[in-house]
């Protein structure tokens, strides 16, 4: 298999006129000058990839492909104008397009037909997306970084390709497999992992402690094993701040290899980073890396689908499956060896079914280690239903905007805010809250417009709802959008009930603090906290009862009296808690034979891998930060 290309090269006949062959990623592409081969190659691609195991595209070569005005045009009369094209993006070379619009089902026609027709007559390979229902220049801007940089992404992908197959050829003299906690050791934040075999280097998210300041915010990037420039892979779980928020900078450190995750992690990833950058700017910080940095990141991602499996080193190989935790989150699955050892990180995930997603994925074909989050690990945790929290949430919001004040929810940008949202606009649809405005952030409002755009990675009963624009919850006219500081003020100054969601959750930074030092005051106001707030953050320390807060206002350093309702529904976390933890381990398909838990504070982990250990019979771990474990 070290020959591949020429594995291929046997099966193609000469009048398939091959022009080009080309990697992307683990994928191999043809592109052909015989227009006759590329509309009907008469099974020949499919007798390949039966041989090779491997995805195989063909593609005209792009000397066949009409201009993109008159394939523009082409698209135009074949897809209905009911299917709603509201924009057409050329990807010259790769002979590809881009086709979004409303409604995908009318632009793809029965059995693909409409597409065939494209494909015909126009000679490039359509692809159809989903336009999202909520409008967003920064999800634009994203776009736009992709397709500016279509050559260099070809080469990039082609790059990838040869780093995995040409390592097909290389020697093998042992067989190892370890792993080192960079972060996230024995702690909440800054997830950070170092998967290393002896021909390859993977890194498992790239996290900040956005509770702590200074270096011990970062992962322990400096560690002796680790030369960020010689990284095969980076793989990011899911796009919060504790996971991802750090992978800009290893571009700014010189990495320029693949990071791999969903795209709507991708997307997300890219808008936390700009607010990241925004947060530090105001306060009178420098940021730790740049918005060209997350450029180079967005240039560099690559975003399987769910259940997809993909090589992205010579002996490793992945695959993601749903995680349940926040839109595109990934329980990482990797394929080690000829199989050597299967492991698998889940990140964070969460079990049960939510309003937003379905629960996580609980079967795999193999798995020898699982390394998974314990953030709610302790007997303690025992978390209440989701119904009997959801009740919680709307009798204190109902009191609050009874007594004429306000609701703050700080929140988390991504799966916490939007299930907050689906609860009270249900709650509002069923006259359970009274009619107020919902205030969401503007990062709120970007990211819940990646929600729109990706409907498939949602549960069923959302994602249905999202098809038909007059049932879609997320554009309800009770949510309204907050833009710049002046128009914060203007909803402080204002008399009358209303809820504010904005980030950050753990009020360590972002427009929930400048909102918390304007509301504390005032006992008819409400603070309601729904996601976990970390060890040394402000947001722990409202919550554990702290009623004077020293912090940096406007005009210097002011006390703030914390004089209004402080709530805490805890049934609503996005992390499994300790029965789900536990269930999750018991139904898991295949048992693991070693259990290593990570990103949870010391005791809980602790606490839960002794009752593991006890009650599934396998070996547990808790390493702290810097330490390796070898798992073969």
């Amino acid at each position: 298999m070290s020959t591949i290309l020429d594995e291929v090269a046997k099966h193609l006949p000469e009048s398939a006129s091959i022009a080009e062959t080309a990697f992307e990623g683990a994928n191999i592409v043809l592109y052909t000058k015989n227009a006759e081969f590329f509309i009907d190659n008469q099974g020949v691609i499919k007798t390949i990839v039966d041989h090779i195991k491997k995805r195989v595209e063909l593609r005209p070569d792009p000397t066949l492909s009409t201009s993109t005005e008159e394939a523009e045009t082409i698209i135009k009369s074949v897809i209905p104008k009911e299917a709603g094209i509201s924009a057409i993006l050329f990807d010259p070379p790769r002979s590809m397009v881009i086709i979004e619009v409303d409604k995908p089902g009318l632009a793809i026609g029965k059995s693909g037909e409409l597409l065939k027709m494209i494909r015909k007559r126009a000679m490039w390979v359509p692809l159809i997306r989903r336009a999202p229902a909520i409008k967003s220049a920064l999800v634009e801007n994203i776009r736009q970084v992709l397709y500016e940089n279509n050559d260099y992404r070809k080469k990039f992908l082609d790059q990838i390709g040869h780093r995995i197959y040409d390592g097909w050829a290389s020697e093998k003299k042992q067989e190892w497999v370890r792993i080192t906690a960079l972060g996230a050791g024995r702690q909440v934040g800054r997830s950070c992992f170092l998967l290393q075999t002896p021909q390859s280097r993977i890194l498992l998210d790239c996290g900040i402690d956005v509770a702590s300041t200074g270096s011990d915010s970062f992962p322990y990037l400096d560690a002796p094993e680790l030369n960020v420039k010689e990284l095969d892979a980076v793989i990011c779980s899911h796009p919060h701040v504790d996971h991802g928020g750090l992978i800009p900078f290893l571009y700014k450190l010189g990495y320029r290899g693949p990071t791999y995750m969903t795209a709507p992690t991708r997307d997300i990833l890219a808008l936390l980073g700009l607010d990241f950058i925004g947060v530090a700017f105001k306060q009178a910080k420098k940021p730790a890396y740049s918005s060209n940095d997350i450029k180079e990141m967005v240039k560099h991602t690559v975003c399987p689908q769910y259940e997809e499996v993909t090589d992205i080193t010579p002996d490793i190989r992945m695959t993601l499956y749903n995680a349940g935790h926040t839109i595109g989150s990934s329980l990482v699955h990797l394929h080690i060896g000829n199989g050597l050892h299967n492991f698998m990180y889940t990140g964070d995930f969460k079990l049960i079914k939510s309003r937003l997603l379905e629960g996580a994925q609980l079967r795999f074909p193999r798995l020898e280690t699982i390394m998974l989050e314990s953030t709610y690990g302790s007997k303690q945790d025992l978390l209440p239903k989701r119904d009997e929290a959801e009740a919680k949430m709307i009798g204190i919001i109902s009191e609050t905007i009874q007594r004429g004040g306000k609701v703050l929810m700080p929140t988390l940008g991504v799966g916490r805010a939007q299930e907050n949202m689906l609860i009270m606009e249900r709650a509002m649809h069923d006259k359970r809250i009274p009619q107020v405005p919902i205030y969401l952030q503007g990062m709120l409002w970007d990211v819940t417009a990646i929600h729109t755009a990706y409907p498939d990675y949602l549960n069923r009963s959302i994602r249905k709802s999202i098809f038909h624009y007059d049932e879609n919850p997320f554009l309800s006219p009770c949510f309204k959008r907050i833009g710049s500081r002046k128009e914060q003020q203007k909803i402080l100054d204002e008399e009358g009930p209303c809820i504010i969601l904005a980030t950050s959750g753990m009020l360590t930074g972002g427009a929930s603090v400048e909102f918390f030092r304007g509301l504390a005051s005032n006992p008819k106001n409400s603070l309601m906290f729904t996601c976990y707030q970390g060890e040394g953050s402000l947001g722990r320390r409202v919550k554990d009862g702290d009623k004077q807060i020293t912090m940096e206002g406007p005009k210097g350093v002011e006390t703030i009296q914390v004089n209004l309702q402080i709530e805490t529904i805890d049934g609503l976390t996005n992390h499994a808690g300790r029965r789900e933890l536990e269930t999750f381990l018991h139904k898991i398909g295949p048992k693991p034979r070693k259990v290593i838990f990570v990103h949870g504070e010391v005791s809980k982990m602790i606490d839960i891998a002794s009752s593991i250990h006890k009650s599934l019979r396998v070996e547990t771990n808790t390493p702290k930060n810097l330490e390796t474990i070898r798992l073969r």
